[in-house]
């Protein structure tokens, strides 16, 4: 069995975001950088549905996880 594989993109449809490449530049540079002592899943840009995947998506080690962890990271970068 395969392993399913997602895109950045598949991320913010998963997340119920625009998912076209200028709209997830818009996201990250509206809500960047984030705090860095700020859990992603706590940032206050997100509904309860959203942090909750995020939460159990990091916790689990799931498929998302990757794609989450990147889009931390990106959130985190300034300027």
């Amino acid at each position: 069995m395969q392993t399913p594989v997602h895109v950045f993109t598949d991320l913010f449809e998963q997340l119920g975001l625009p998912s076209d490449a200028e709209a997830i530049k818009r996201f990250i540079e509206a809500n960047r950088p984030l705090a860095h002592d700020l859990a992603l899943a706590d940032a206050p840009f997100w509904n309860p549905g959203q942090t909750s995947f995020i939460r159990e998506e990091l916790q689990r080690d799931a498929d998302w996880a990757e794609l989450v962890d990147q889009l931390d990271a990106a959130l985190r970068q300034t300027g």
